[in-house]
């Protein structure tokens, strides 16, 4: 059922942070604002413009540590190892060198470059608190590949993987995602065609568990290796993404994107090596001259339960009048098929830039059930929280969308009550609270029927967006732009920014490693 479309009003929803201003600022004309009225979500139609797939084993503007800085390869000859000035270091005999940087978070990577491997010899890279106590990868010259846990000077090996030959120079990684360890190689010796050769995660909790924030505290990058190698070039620091997903805007408590320097802010979901544990949550910054320069520009990580884990798929407001960050997240960090539940703290740091370890607490929904994917934003004196509710996640998942609504003069998670849900549906998530024109919608992503629903504030479906619909569940996070330069009657444009199913090395990492970014914009017409 398509109900009859509304007089609606675009005034003030483009107006961020950076200063761009409502319509009226950006110039428009009264026959341009009359012209915006006549347009809800059901009058767009969008084609699919970019597709891309950011992928990043050392996150960009994250490393920590490298031999290519004079300070990294001063620490590094301070322990005794003969280093180059352009980085190299050579090895002889049994050696791990222990840096004095580390995460504050489990997730991390260690790239070395393999320069040269003697017979009988080995690279290593991981984390160490010492000779006793250490995570490694190692790669053998007899062309073997092992995951090493040694905790109180006892080794074990909990993963391995034989007839790997590679021709030095080539490049091995050492990944953390959780505590989920994975070894890497690039036979190109170029950081662009990383593959991986085991993955590890029950064999290396089961001896040491790496979200523990005392023992984390202790561990700092290592790398070396046994017999007569050389390495090259050593990075460290926190882990990328194997693909993007979940992506949702970072917004004013009223709603408004969250728009500098012609640059809008999202939150997304890195995808990590493997399940949803492997994963974490960032803020990026897309140019809006070119969406495909996508930049990471903080980590968010966070403590509960005594351990720290990458908790992702929610949204990250901007309270101005309080100058404080509200955080919302769902608690995939730690999932085990026994519930999901959405978490929430309030900070006045600035989770936009840097890397952040926040200690949560549960968000008090009105729901009996799992819930995920919050979606949070202040209408009138009200607050409105959409999220996915979930009667089960075993033997087979079961979710769909709802909405609460808190009392007026209300702080965001008190006294929400229940305004409803569709219960008909079992495979749609996704929930995003969209203003498109004077209007506000709730927009959801149904995986069985392959369609992007629209409801009004009272949970009745309107219709669906006229938008590609691609594998997975894609997230329909609508955002408008403006059009430098544009017509009178067109001085801005919608974007459905959303991800898609794309599998990175599923064989050997199983499930999680998606997806690809798609940017759709909408059509004239």
């Amino acid at each position: 059922m398509v109900a009859e479309k509304p007089v609606l009003d675009r005034r003030g929803v483009l107006r961020g942070l950076g200063g761009l201003g409502a319509l009226a600022a950006l110039g428009a004309t009264p026959g341009a604002a009359v012209a915006a009225q006549r347009r809800g979500p059901l009058d767009l139609r969008f084609r699919v413009t970019d597709q891309f797939r950011p992928f990043a084993l050392l996150a960009p503007g994250f490393e920590q540590f490298d031999t290519a800085t004079a300070r990294d390869r001063a620490g590094v000859a301070a322990r005794g190892v003969r280093i180059s000035d352009g980085g190299a270091v050579r090895l002889a005999g049994d050696s791990l060198v222990v840096t004095s940087a580390g995460p504050r978070a489990p997730f991390c990577s260690v790239l070395v470059e393999v320069a040269s491997l003697g017979a009988d010899s080995s690279a290593v890279a991981g984390i160490a608190l010492d000779q006793a106590n250490s995570v490694l990868a190692r790669y053998r010259s007899d062309g073997s590949a092992t995951i090493e846990v040694t905790v109180g000077g006892k080794l074990t090996i909990v993963d391995s993987v034989k007839q790997v030959p590679l021709r030095t120079p080539f490049r091995l990684a050492f990944v953390l995602n959780e505590n989920a360890v994975t070894v890497l190689v690039d036979a190109t010796n170029t950081g662009t065609a990383w593959t991986p050769l085991i993955s590890e995660r029950e064999g290396v909790s089961g001896l040491v568990d790496l979200r523990v924030p005392d023992r984390l505290r202790q561990m700092r990058y290592a790398f070396g290796g046994s017999g007569t190698s050389t390495l090259g070039r050593i990075r460290a620091g926190y882990f990328g993404q194997a693909g993007l997903r979940d992506g949702h805007l970072v917004q004013t408590a009223e709603g408004k994107p969250l728009i500098r320097d012609n640059k809008v802010y999202f939150t997304f979901t890195c995808a990590g090596l493997g399940f949803f544990q492997q994963a974490h949550w960032g803020v990026w910054a897309m140019d809006l001259a070119n969406p495909q320069r996508l930049e990471q520009v903080s980590q968010l990580f966070f403590q509960r339960d005594g351990v720290i884990v990458g908790d992702h798929a929610g949204q990250v407001v901007y309270d101005e009048r309080r100058n404080r960050y509200i955080v919302a997240m769902s608690s995939w960090g730690d999932f085990a098929f026994n519930g999901v539940h959405v978490r929430h703290v309030e900070t006045a740091a600035n989770v936009l830039s840097g890397v952040h370890v926040l200690r949560t607490a549960r968000f008090p929904l009105p729901t009996a059930v799992s819930a995920w994917d919050p979606s949070l934003t202040k209408i009138g004196d009200q607050w409105h929280v959409a999220f996915v509710e979930s009667p089960r996640q075993s033997p087979s998942f079961e979710f769909h969308p709802a909405l609460a609504v808190g009392p007026v003069g209300a702080e965001y998670h008190q006294g929400l009550k229940l305004i409803g849900a569709d219960t008909s549906l079992d495979q749609t998530e996704g929930t995003i609270i969209q203003r498109v024109g004077g209007q506000w919608y709730l927009l959801a992503s149904d995986g069985d029927a392959r369609e992007y629903r629209v409801y009004d504030l009272a949970m009745n479906l309107l219709g669906t967006l006229d938008a590609p619909y691609r594998t997975n569940i894609p997230h329909p996070q609508l955002v408008e732009v403006p059009l430098p330069g544009g017509p009178p009657t067109r001085q801005t444009q919608w974007w459905l920014v959303t991800f898609d199913g794309t599998q990175y090395a599923e064989s050997v990492l199983g499930y999680g490693g998606h997806g690809d970014v798609l940017v759709m914009r909408e059509q004239p017409g």
